[in-house]
């Protein structure tokens, strides 16, 4: 996009913005109401606000704020009551039966035909809304969430059942999907296929303007049912304004001069303007705005098409070479400003149970020379080469492993393509090599581990490798029926371990969520799953 046309764009959005802050209230046209906004921008843009279409972050934020499921995570990705105020866990562990809140309401509508335009939730909204999730009609893409489940039921308007087929202790987790939110059928009627654009739900913050790619305006929910620790009700803002400028410098512009109040993540346009090499916030911006960074859960990764036609792929000695052969340490100081944490023990990642540090791949380049003379001797290939396929988001990261296997004898050609082709071909088979990562859709390590099940092969599944282990699906397909957490965890260790052993990939970094706040933004906590959660967010004067 042209300097002009962005400019015109961020004019025009400051004075909708100055426009959207006249709430109703006593000297509205002179008092500063800022303070009750939230904003924050959304460069790679909202495609819907249906909540059974929220698969990635620019939808799950924005549908986080409106609607809400039977339950919820905390930030230590504990299952906490939502809707639901309690549950019970048959012995068998495959029926659940939830009790629902009877005070959680639907945003505000013409629709409800009822006196106050709203009426209260009951458990025939979520057998609606479940049924909706599985319509082949709707296609959502949501709709694995329900594999397991047999079937489900409302038996009054406070009770709800759900019969799985076999055990999965990952259900309450699953449960806390965006996919999972009770939509009312009334409204979704109404809107049919228009409802992406005209979302009511009940989550702290109603539906109040969505002009695409341009703005989008959330109001404070007045009849929202959950409460602070002191009886306050929540939310606490007034509003949620969220812009759509397409340029990641352009929204660093803008957070600096206050224009907005938070930036997620961190980019290569301006990190080493942010952090110092150490990763620490540059002296300059300490007094103005707040930086952290967490544990995320996503793991970044090179993989290998273990069934294609690339004899340097199929060999372990090339693949365990390459995970000798650089030092994830040293490109995580210089490449990514400290953010990251190297990925040296298998693939399950830091946060989840199931991690324990245990050994997997240091840097060794005498080790990673020998393994590659070894291959050598055997195939009789004296130039080993391979292909690595990644966009130009991570293309320094892969000049750099570039440049450290050829010490070793190593020849790799980088090739750079826009991350749709990557994804495409990536599910096709058409890549020998390829950068990818795996961020969890529910807290749990079997999320993780799933890529590496053989049942799992790409097109049916997530296991872009096509990594087969007899060993690793017997343990993954024990791991359902075990519901003691540790002898699970056990199982998950031991299959991350095959993992590293065969080194169907290599594990590059174990990420971190990194968050950039304005000073006077207070509440804004942070989660491994880098949701963004506004209920408990306020704003200083």
């Amino acid at each position: 996009m042209k300097i002009n046309q962005l400019t015109s764009i961020i004019h025009y959005l400051a004075i909708v913005y100055l426009c959207s802050l006249c709430f109703s209230c006593k000297n509205s046209s002179t008092e500063n109401k800022d303070h009750l906004v939230f904003r924050y921008n959304e460069y790679s843009n909202i495609l819907t606000l249906d909540p059974a279409f929220a698969r990635n972050p620019s939808i799950i934020w924005p549908t986080n704020q409106l609607f809400n499921s039977l339950v919820q995570l905390d930030d230590s990705l504990h299952v906490q009551p939502d809707i639901a105020k309690r549950w019970t866990i048959s012995d068998d562990n495959l029926l659940y039966t939830f009790t629902l809140r009877n005070n959680v309401r639907f945003h505000k509508h013409a629709a409800f035909n009822t006196q106050d335009s709203t009426r209260f939730v009951i458990a025939k909204d979520f057998e609606y809304s479940f049924n909706r999730l599985i319509d082949p009609k709707v296609a959502s893409p949501g709709n694995w969430v329900l594999k397991n489940v047999e079937h489900y039921q409302a038996t009054n308007d406070t009770t709800f059942q759900i019969q799985l087929k076999k055990p999965f202790p990952a259900f309450l987790g699953l449960m806390s999907m965006r996919y999972c939110s009770v939509v009312p059928k009334e409204i979704v009627e109404f809107y049919g296929s228009d409802f992406r654009a005209h979302p009511i739900g009940t989550g702290p913050f109603k539906f109040k303007l969505w002009e695409e790619n341009i703005k989008l305006v959330l109001r404070r929910n007045e009849l929202y049912f959950e409460k602070d620790k002191n009886g306050k009700q929540l939310p606490y803002l007034e509003a949620v304004s969220v812009t759509f400028l397409p340029d990641k410098q352009t929204e660093f512009l803008q957070f600096a001069k206050g224009n907005i109040d938070f930036l997620n993540s961190l980019d290569a346009s301006y990190k080493d303007e942010l952090l110092t090499p150490g990763g620490k916030l540059r002296e300059k911006f300490k007094d103005k705005i707040k930086f952290t960074k967490s544990p995320y859960l996503n793991s970044e990764y090179l993989g290998f098409y273990l069934e294609g036609d690339n004899e340097e792929v199929k060999s372990e000695l090339i693949r365990k070479a390459i995970n000798y052969g650089f030092d994830r340490q040293k490109m995580i100081t210089y490449l990514k400003n400290g953010v990251g944490t190297p990925a040296n023990s298998g693939f399950i990642p830091n946060g989840l149970p199931g991690y324990n540090a245990q050994k997997g791949y240091e840097y060794n380049p005498v080790k990673a020379e020998q393994l590659i003379k070894e291959y050598i001797k055997i195939s009789g290939n004296k130039k080993p080469t391979i292909r690595i396929a990644t966009d130009n988001n991570y293309q320094s990261l892969f000049e750099f492993i570039q440049r450290e296997m050829e010490k070793v004898g190593l020849t790799v050609i980088v090739d750079v393509m826009t991350p749709s082709t990557i994804r495409k071909k990536k599910w096709s088979g058409e890549l020998d090599t390829f950068r990818a990562s795996w961020i969890a859709d529910y807290p749990d390590a079997e999320n993780f581990l799933s890529p590496f099940y053989s049942k799992n092969f790409t097109p049916n599944g997530p296991n872009y490798t096509h990594f087969k282990n007899k060993t690793f699906d017997s343990l993954y397909e024990k791991s359902f029926s075990v519901t003691n957490n540790k002898l699970r965890e056990k199982l998950y260790i031991k299959m991350d371990s095959i993992v590293i052993a065969h080194a169907p990939i290599v594990p590059l970094y174990y990420d971190q969520a990194t968050r950039f706040v304005q000073k006077n933004v207070k509440g804004l906590t942070n989660n491994p799953q880098n949701f963004l959660v506004l209920k408990r967010v306020w704003k200083e004067k």
